[in-house]
């Protein structure tokens, strides 16, 4: 049976589950969720997204993001691989990480509540597992992006997106009394989550779309159109736009070192100055490791991975000597 088709668009709104193969943890410790949400920061600066809310269990991660880009695929492809691959090299883990493919909701963003019911649900999580006993408050569980919320916007990772859910709670400014207000609410709901029977959340857990019937019509004819068309062809636009961006930005880089292509197949594969693009192209594109490594000739993508890999580690060494 052929996989359904990933709807992507411009200001799509998702709520993305993913487990661990074999029902696998996926996060052993803090350590590993620090890493999960590092790389999910780094996509998100490769990507534009924006989350507005997240949660990470044992064995799955809750995700509530918005792609100003139609990138979804691309960024979950780079979110789940590098996340993966840092896992399995810290503990020395083989074989796939995640189970099959990840589960992606559509969600209507019209600020009709539909994103502060989903938002709740992936917040409340916590509750629902038994994870926060009696005796604790929601914003005791580090794992959720609910305890950033109640922080000033200054201490807010740049990529968690508040405002849209605060709207939604009515809650109009984000100061010390718009989060205390916040606070309160979440506390309410905390009270009475675990016996509350919620068919919205039914929607969430099986649909493949959670809002309004008017959004998703609208949903049904842009399926209905991507279905009527090869899925090859569809999938190859996508790719090429982001070869497309990848190249610009290469073309940019070049113009501010005052250099050109052709001075690059001259230059030795693991000059400095090909290093520093590189870790730029990586930073802020999806593209892999042997595009970088074709476009900046730079011999094979490996070299280029233990170049970069070499470089951070030489990073990190000089920050915690200059922090001593």
């Amino acid at each position: 049976m052929a996989r359904k088709l990933r709807v992507e668009y411009e200001g799509a709104i998702y709520h993305i589950l993913s487990r661990g193969n074999g029902k696998q943890d996926i996060y052993r410790d803090a350590k590993d969720r620090k890493l999960f949400l590092k790389a999910l920061g780094e996509t998100c600066e490769k990507t534009g997204w924006r989350v507005h809310a997240y949660c990470l269990m044992s064995n799955h991660f809750h995700l509530c993001l918005e792609t100003p880009q139609a990138n979804l695929v691309a960024g979950m492809k780079w979110l789940l691989g590098t996340y993966s691959s840092r896992f399995n090299r810290r503990h020395k883990h083989s074989g796939h990480l995640f189970a099959g493919r990840y589960k992606s909701v559509i969600v209507d963003g019209s600020r009709n509540g539909y994103l502060h019911t989903l938002c709740d649900y992936i917040h409340l999580n916590p509750v629902r597992a038994h994870l926060v006993a009696d005796d604790q408050y929601l914003k005791d569980f580090p794992w959720t992006s609910y305890p950033l919320y109640l922080l000033p916007p200054t201490q807010r990772p740049s990529w968690l997106e508040t405002r849209v859910l605060m709207g939604e709670k009515d809650i109009q400014t984000d100061d010390n009394a718009g989060r205390q207000r916040l606070e309160l609410l979440m506390e309410n709901r905390q009270l009475w989550e675990e016996s509350r029977t919620n068919e919205a959340y039914d929607l969430i857990r099986r649909s493949w779309h959670f809002g309004t019937d008017e959004h998703r019509n609208d949903l049904l004819s842009k399926i209905e159109t991507l279905e009527g068309t090869s899925r090859s062809p569809a999938g190859e636009v996508e790719r090429e736009a982001h070869r497309v961006q990848a190249s610009d930005l290469l073309e940019e880089m070049l113009r501010a070192e005052g250099i050109t292509d052709q001075d690059l197949m001259t230059m030795r594969k693991g000059d400095p100055v090909k290093i520093r693009l590189a870790m730029e192209i990586r930073k802020r594109t999806t593209m892999s490791l042997k595009w970088i490594a074709e476009h900046l000739h730079m011999g094979t993508w490996t070299y280029v991975s233990n170049l970069l890999s070499t470089q951070r580690t030489k990073k990190t060494s000089s920050i915690g000597t200059a922090t001593k």
